[in-house]
C-alpha cells in the first residue's frame, strides 16, 4: 500500500497553523488532512498542540490554488474551441404530464464547427435527421411534413461567441430561399393543411429574430450550447432558461457540483431553481401579464454535463425541466444527448 504521509513529531512552540505554513497549506487544510488518517482518540480539535505529540503531514501537498490549477486544466475552457463538440449526437427527448400520453422522440445532430481566420470567430453547421416517435418513423402526415420542412433547410449556419453561445445566423437569407426553392418538391403532401402548415412555416422562418428565439427556446440549444463559464463557477448565480418553448426565458438561482472520480471524465451537474414565479398560462402563450398571479407555477432544471479530461470536449449531456404547481407535477421535459 502506497503511503501519502510521514508523522511529524511536534516540537515546542510548534502550532497547527506555523507546522501548516511552512507545508505551503492551510491550518483546517492540515488539521482535516490529520483527523482524516490518525486513529479516534488522536484527532484534533484545537488549533493549539497541547498534549499532541505527532501529527500526520502529507508527503505531497497540493495548495487550493494548485488545486484549482489542475482541475481547470480537465475542465473545458471558457473560450470556445473547434474540439469541444463531437461531429454527431444521437437525441433521445421525453415529455411527460398527468394530463397526456408520454411522448418520446429520438433523431440524430450533425454538428461542424469552423474558426474565421479573418474575424477570429466561430461558425457551425447544424443539421437534425433520422427522427423517430416511440422507436418508429413518425407516419402521420403532419409530423412528415414538419420533418421534411425542417429537413430542407438543413443544415443551418450558426454564428457564436467566444463562450460557446449562439448569437445568430450567419446568413438568414440562405435559409429562406433553400426552404422556397425545396417547397416544390414538398407537393406530395398535397392538401389544405399542407398548404398552410407550409404558408405559416415560411413566414415563421423568414422573421430571423423569431425563428432564432424558436431554436433558442427549445432545451436541446440550450443544453447543448452551454456557455462554457458555466464550467468554471464556484458560487451561486442567476441564469435564465426556457421551460417551455416559444415562451420567455425565466431566471434561476443556479448551484454547481462536479464530480472528478474518473479517470477520464469529470461531471458537472447545474441545478437552478426559478428566482421568479408565472401563471402556466403566461408561461404557455409566452405573455407576461404583470399582475399578481394567483396559481404560479415553479420550475427547476437539472443539466448534468460529462466531458473528458484531456480532450476536454463534450461527450453527454442530460437534463431535466420540471414544471410544479405547489406540489403537483404539470409537465416534465427530460433530455439525453450522447456523443457518436
Amino acid at each position: 500500500m502506497e503511503i501519502d504521509f510521514l508523522e511529524y513529531k511536534v516540537r515546542n512552540r510548534d502550532t497547527l497553523n506555523s507546522i501548516a505554513s511552512r507545508l505551503g497549506i492551510t491550518k483546517e487544510e492540515l488539521k482535516l488532512f490529520h483527523n482524516s488518517h490518525c486513529q479516534r482518540m488522536d484527532k484534533i480539535w484545537f488549533d493549539h498542540l497541547n498534549e499532541v505529540k505527532t501529527v500526520f503531514v502529507p508527503l505531497q501537498v497540493q495548495t487550493e490554488k494548485q488545486k484549482d490549477r489542475e482541475k481547470k486544466n480537465t475542465l473545458p475552457s471558457t473560450q470556445l474551441s473547434n474540439s469541444f463538440f463531437a461531429k454527431a449526437y444521437t437525441i433521445a427527448e421525453t415529455f411527460e404530464s398527468p394530463f397526456e400520453p408520454t411522448l418520446t422522440i429520438d433523431y440524430t445532430v450533425s454538428i461542424d464547427v469552423r474558426k474565421d481566420k479573418g474575424t477570429n470567430h466561430h461558425s457551425i453547421s447544424y443539421s437534425q435527421d433520422h427522427f423517430k416517435t416511440h422507436g418508429n418513423t413518425p407516419e402521420d402526415k403532419i409530423s412528415g411534413l414538419s420533418i421534411a420542412s425542417m429537413k430542407s433547410i438543413m443544415p443551418i449556419d450558426f454564428t457564436l461567441n467566444d463562450s460557446g453561445k449562439i448569437t445568430g445566423f450567419t446568413d438568414h437569407r440562405k435559409i429562406t430561399q433553400a426552404f422556397s426553392e425545396q417547397r416544390k418538391n414538398l407537393d406530395f403532401f398535397a392538401g389544405e393543411i399542407s398548404e398552410h402548415y407550409m404558408d405559416k412555416f415560411e413566414k415563421n422562418i423568414s422573421d430571423e429574430k423569431f425563428f432564432l428565439r424558436q431554436l433558442q427556446s427549445t432545451l436541446l440549444f440550450q443544453v447543448l450550447f452551454p456557455k462554457l463559464e458555466w464550467f468554471h463557477k464556484k458560487t451561486e448565480w442567476t441564469e435564465s432558461f426556457y421551460f417551455l418553448q416559444n415562451s420567455f426565458s425565466v431566471p434561476c438561482t443556479m448551484e454547481i457540483e462536479q464530480e472528478n472520480e474518473d479517470q477520464d471524465y469529470i461531471t458537472t451537474t447545474l441545478t437552478g431553481n426559478s428566482a421568479a414565479f408565472y401563471s402556466l398560462q403566461e408561461l404557455r402563450t409566452g405573455i407576461k401579464y404583470n399582475e399578481p398571479v394567483d396559481d404560479p407555477v415553479s420550475g427547476n432544471i437539472i443539466i448534468e454535463y460529462t466531458t473528458h479530461k484531456k480532450n476536454r470536449n463534450l461527450v453527454q449531456a442530460s437534463a431535466t425541466v420540471s414544471l410544479w404547481r405547489e406540489e403537483e407535477l404539470i409537465q416534465k421535459h427530460i433530455i439525453t444527448i450522447t456523443q457518436g
